[in-house]
């Protein structure tokens, strides 16, 4: 059942807030058409402090921002500021180039709150790479719950629910809980499938996947999954990119000269900035070198 299996290891920002990045990996660098997949937190956010991810650019993505806990201002270059909390969805085409910002709202710094969620990275089509960057806030979408199972549908469609998300190519993506004993079938329709354990402890196949575990399960075929214990997993993939997807900071592109022209734009200040935000992130080193790219 599982034909890639991933143990990514968890990250220190800084403050106690840690990540846990299982794509891109040495084992598999992407699932259907995500390229870049990253858990934040669970975190504690002490009185008077927070997240603060100052702006910083993309190109030729999709970014999905997902929360279990607490909330996210998105601020970014077309002039958008938007809260997102849980069981809501941001979704970002960068195009050909976005600027953005993510912090914890000013209401919620004072006494301090959690942060626990997942974003994603959605390499986008060629014809696509170089559209106009847009925004989309989706606070309504469509969840099953029966016999001890929940599934929230966040990108595409799946068990005959449709997502409101606009993608761009054949995508799924789901936030799936199972009560203790219960056990969901994964339909073997989507060509690429990853399931990444949030809580709890699955068994897929007979396979143990424990929490903060990606497995990549094998094409064609249905994957059981029996919960343990109570437990929480997101269920993702499509269809695999057209031709290779180079990645290096921010940046996702078919053509490792565009990735080269971007962080040249960033270092010259080209990007449109953010509106009413001073600071940003600095090009890191002095630019993309070849080897750089995975």
């Amino acid at each position: 059942m599982i034909e890639t299996r991933i143990v990514p290891r968890a990250r220190d920002l800084g403050g106690g807030f840690q990540v846990r990045r299982a794509l891109p990996d040495a084992a598999r660098r992407s699932v259907g058409p995500f390229v870049f997949f990253d858990q934040m937190g669970p975190a504690e956010l002490a009185p008077g402090g927070g997240l603060d991810v100052r702006p910083h650019p993309h190109i030729g993505l999709a970014t999905v921002t997902y929360l279990f806990e607490g909330e996210i201002e998105h601020r970014d270059s077309l002039g958008t500021v938007q809260p997102i909390r849980p069981g809501q969805v941001n979704w970002m085409t960068a195009g050909r180039g976005i600027v953005h910002s993510e912090r914890t709202p000013a209401a919620l710094r004072a006494a301090g709150s959690r942060l626990f969620g997942i974003q994603t990275w959605i390499a986008l089509p060629p014809e696509m790479e170089e559209a106009e960057p847009s925004f989309s806030h989706h606070a309504n979408l469509p969840l099953l719950e029966d016999s001890g199972v929940s599934l929230t549908l966040i990108l595409g469609d799946l068990l005959g629910l449709s997502s409101p998300v606009p993608i761009h190519s054949p995508t799924f993506y789901a936030d799936v809980g199972l009560e203790a004993m219960r056990r969901f079938m994964v339909p073997a329709r989507h060509e690429e499938r990853g399931l990444f354990v949030v809580e709890g402890a699955l068994e897929v196949g007979d396979a143990t996947v424990a929490a903060g575990e990606l497995v990549v399960l094998a094409t064609g075929v249905e994957a059981p999954v029996h919960a343990k214990t109570p437990s929480r997993f997101m269920l993702f993939g499509g269809a695999p990119p057209e031709g290779p997807r180079y990645i290096w900071w921010n940046f996702v592109s078919s053509r490792k000269e565009r990735i080269e022209q971007a962080a040249a734009d960033w270092q010259q200040g080209r990007f449109t900035p953010v509106p009413g935000e001073t600071e940003f992130i600095p090009l890191p080193g002095q630019g993309p070198v070849l080897a750089d790219y995975p």
